[in-house]
This record gives structure tokens, C-alpha cells and sequence, in this order.
């Protein structure tokens, strides 16, 4: 059947490489022509077909009151009336970095940019620029952007490097260094091999994964983590671009009690608008430019609409029963469905607050590579179902899902209901 997205995807195809101006929106894994979107209000997204589908990917997560939420239209609406954008500094920058500092204590100076790739790049060059080192070590399944030293997969050994694109040369991975998720011997490994000794710069890590599904690490390998890059004179880097204000409001470093030098903020920060932020000890982000010698600029970094729409989040966020309430929805949800999971034997939910994925084929996973060998047929099948039935789930099984303040129970019943009956009948 032609449906009107699918003449606007096929005029796409022409404009813009594979219809998507992001990888992951192709939903190639699915087989059908991809959503194109008019609008959302609340918890639901409507595609230029005026299907409506009730929605938990939640804009991969950026979106935690919902869409298109009235008091933040409200607020603006306001800000537009002074302006887009100013090139300078703005008085709405100090109330979100007074906010961020305030939940964030391992935070005490912050820099606004104007997304996660920007966030995790800068910071581990300042993370060089303090230590003056040059390696950095990452996890394989952590996703921190797209800047070349970054996108790299682990190979035979720890100097192994490998880049995941093309057109990376090889000297921009020849510094970055893999471990296994989870893996605390690996960990102990590397950072007693004699070549690397004093040439580590950063650690960075989601503590949380995201991108492999819903993956917490676990809270004794974190705190392990935490004592060995202080041993090393290491920056220990928490990517919180997913999981900041999301788990929680200190996110995931508040949940495991761990103290990161440095932290990456991303999606929620900005409200649903382009901006990120990275930030921590004062002793270190004092020696970014124009008071220290590492340099880093951007035009819309602080944009004064984008830190208006995310000083509004922050500000409900601090409502007493936020977060209860909004883990107490994703509790209810779920747990009828883990029970169902469970009962036949086909899988798992793992959650930490209002994010989980559901994981076919699997009891439990721990790293990317149990994340792969889940039954992912058998996930796009489940993916076309909800879609059929007016549901979008994060198109990937690789990614997590979001539980919105907007889902209203009616709309959570209806979702469960078809959820459990797909597992009925596998």
C-alpha cells in the first residue's frame, strides 16, 4: 500500500542519504518504509498518514515530561520573543549551570555545547590536556558519539584498534584502547601492562549502557574502576548524556554513589533542544580556554532557547515525587511482563528507573556480547507487531526505551496488553 509517508521517504531517498539525517531513524531491521513524523503531543507521535502511535523511544530518551508539554511551550514562546540565538553569553545559562551543579556534586564548573558528541569529545581532550596523555579507554557497547577517536571496537588484544567507519585513518584510533564491559580482570589487566603505565588519560564509560540495551554496571566493578584510575593519576569520565536526570536526579553517578572526575551531559539537559554539557572538578575545567590553555568554542553553545527549554525540565524534575512516581509507572508496567518473560523462558526486561529494554532470548545480559546473541528476529518481529497495533518501541535491540511523566495509564494498559499477548503466543 502507498502511503503518503512512503512518496515522502522515496523524495527523501533523493535529498538525503538513506532518507535519514540519523542512521538508527531508518529502521532498516524492520523492512518497511520508516514513520514520517507531522507532530507529537503527550505521549504519542503522528506520522503525515495521521497515524498515531504511543511512543517509548521518547526521541532516544532526550524527552522525560513528554512531548510538546504545555508549560514549556508556554516558557518558549516567551524566550523566542527576545531572540534565537546571541553569539554571547546569556543570563539563562547561570540558572541551568546553578541547577546542574546543585544535583550533580562531583560537577562544580560546567561548559555548554550543543550535543553528546561535542560533550565526550571535549572532554576527554581536556582529560589529555590535564594529564598530558594521550591514551583513552572505552568500553565495547558504550556509545559516546561519532568522533573518530571513539568509534573503535576491540580486537585480539588491548593495542588492537580497529575503527567501525570508514574514513577514519588509523592514526586517529591509535590511542584508544578497548575493555569488555562488566570485565573486572580485563580492567586489572590493562592498567598493569608496563607500556601503558602514566600514558592513560581517561577512562570513559556509560555507567549505565544504553546503546547495547539497558546494561548497568555493576556497582563493585565501578567502585574498583574508581580506585584504579585514581591510583593511575586517571580521569575517570561518566557519559551521562543518556542516563543524566534520567535514573535520576544525580544520575547514575548519585545511584552507584561513585565520584567522577569529569561527567557528559546530553538529551534531557536540553529539554528536547541541541545541547549538551560536560563538567566537573573545578581544578580541571579551569584549565579550558580562555582561563586555561585548552581550546574549545562553539557558536550555539548556550543558545538561549535551548537553555530555557532545559532549565524548564530541570525545574519539574526537582518535584519531590518526580521520580517516584514516574519509577513507580515503569514498575507497574513491566512487571507483568517480566513475570511473562520469565514464565516461558524467552527472555528479560532489564530496567534501571524509567529506562529498560527488553532483551528476547536472554535470561540476563551483562556486556555486548551477551547484547548480541539475543534473538533479534525474533525482536523486529515484535517491533512490527507494536507498530501495527499504534506502538512504537526504540526500533533496535540494541537500544533502550523510556518511560515518559506524559504515558497515561490508559495508554500503558492498552500497550501491555499487547506486549503480552505476543509472548503468549511465541
Amino acid at each position: 500500500m502507498t502511503t503518503q509517508s512512503t512518496l515522502v521517504y522515496e523524495e527523501l531517498l533523493k535529498l538525503i542519504p538513506g532518507g535519514v539525517s540519523s542512521p538508527a531513524r531508518a529502521i532498516a531491521g524492520s523492512n518497511r518504509t520508516p514513520p514520517i513524523l507531522k507532530s507529537a503531543k503527550g505521549d504519542q507521535i503522528t506520522d503525515i498518514n495521521h497515524s498515531e502511535f504511543i511512543d517509548f523511544c521518547a526521541s532516544w530518551g532526550a524527552l522525560i515530561l513528554g512531548h510538546a508539554d504545555s508549560g514549556q511551550i508556554s516558557e518558549l514562546a516567551a524566550a523566542l520573543q527576545s531572540g534565537t540565538s546571541y553569539g554571547l553569553t546569556c543570563v539563562q545559562e547561570k540558572y541551568l549551570a546553578q541547577r546542574i551543579v546543585k544535583l550533580m556534586p562531583s560537577i562544580e564548573k560546567v561548559r555548554f555545547v550543543s550535543s553528546g558528541t561535542e560533550a565526550t569529545m571535549y572532554a576527554l581532550r581536556l582529560a589529555r590536556g590535564v594529564t598530558e596523555r594521550d591514551y583513552i579507554v572505552k568500553y565495547k557497547g558504550n556509545y559516546h558519539g561519532c568522533a573518530d577517536f571513539l568509534l573503535t571496537e576491540a580486537g585480539s588484544g588491548f593495542a588492537t584498534h580497529k575503527a567501525v567507519s570508514k574514513g577514519i585513518p588509523d592514526e586517529a584510533v591509535q590511542y584508544t584502547l578497548n575493555l569488555p564491559y562488566n570485565d573486572l580482570e580485563a580492567l586489572e589487566k590493562l592498567f598493569s601492562m608496563p607500556e601503558y603505565k602514566n600514558k592513560i588519560a581517561a577512562v570513559i564509560i556509560e555507567p549505565i549502557a544504553a546503546n547495547m540495551g539497558c546494561v548497568p554496571s555493576n556497582v563493585n566493578y565501578l567502585k574498583r574502576l574508581r580506585e584504579i584510575t585514581k591510583q593511575a593519576g586517571t580521569l575517570l569520565v561518566f557519559d551521562e548524556v543518556v542516563t543524566g536526570f534520567r535514573v535520576g536526579p544525580g544520575g547514575a553517578q548519585e545511584y552507584f554513589d561513585i565520584d567522577p572526575d569529569l561527567t557528559c551531559l546530553g538529551k534531557i539537559v536540553g529539554g528536547g533542544f541541541p545541547l549538551a554539557a560536560y563538567g566537573g572538578k573545578r581544578e580541571y575545567m579551569d584549565q579550558l580556554s580562555p582561563v586555561g590553555p585548552i581550546y574549545q568554542a562553539g557558536t550555539l553553545s548556550g543558545n538561549p532557547i535551548a537553555v530555557t527549554a532545559g532549565n524548564y525540565v530541570l525545574t519539574q524534575l526537582e518535584e519531590p515525587n518526580f521520580y517516584p512516581e514516574l519509577n513507580h509507572k515503569t514498575n507497574a508496567f513491566l512487571s507483568p511482563i517480566e513475570d511473562a518473560l520469565s514464565q516461558k523462558k524467552v527472555g528479560c526486561i532489564q530496567k534501571v528507573g524509567s529506562m529498560f529494554t527488553l532483551f528476547f532470548g536472554k535470561e540476563r545480559v551483562f556486556n555486548m556480547q551477551d547484547s548480541e546473541q539475543s534473538n533479534k528476529t525474533l525482536f523486529w518481529k515484535f517491533f512490527n507487531t507494536l507498530f501495527d497495533q499504534g506502538v512504537y518501541w526504540s526500533p533496535s535491540p540494541y537500544e533502550s526505551c523510556f518511560m515518559m511523566k506524559s504515558h497515561t495509564e490508559e495508554h500503558l494498559a492498552i500497550v501491555q496488553e499487547h506486549i503480552l499477548d505476543f509472548i503468549d503466543q511465541i
